[in-house]
């Protein structure tokens, strides 16, 4: 595989990642499970019917700047 294919299928991953979290939701509801979600800092348990359960407030994510290196000691 050349170089250049390697790298247009590697732009592809985070679509490819994004559709496979979202199917598993999808599947996780339809199965008659209930997911986790965190919306506006609160931990939520969703429900197939759309209703949403408060589990517990979380402190704000933390943004990490991706192209900061650090050292591991």
């Amino acid at each position: 595989m050349k170089d250049a294919e390697l790298d247009n299928l590697e732009t592809m991953i985070p679509l490819l990642a994004k559709g496979a979290v979202n199917k598993a939701y999808l599947d996780a509801l339809a199965s008659g499970n209930s997911v986790l979600e965190v919306i506006d800092n609160v931990i939520y348990e969703v429900f197939a019917d759309g209703t949403k359960k408060k589990i517990k407030d979380v402190p704000p994510s933390i943004h990490v700047d991706i192209t900061r290196k650090i050292k591991l000691k």
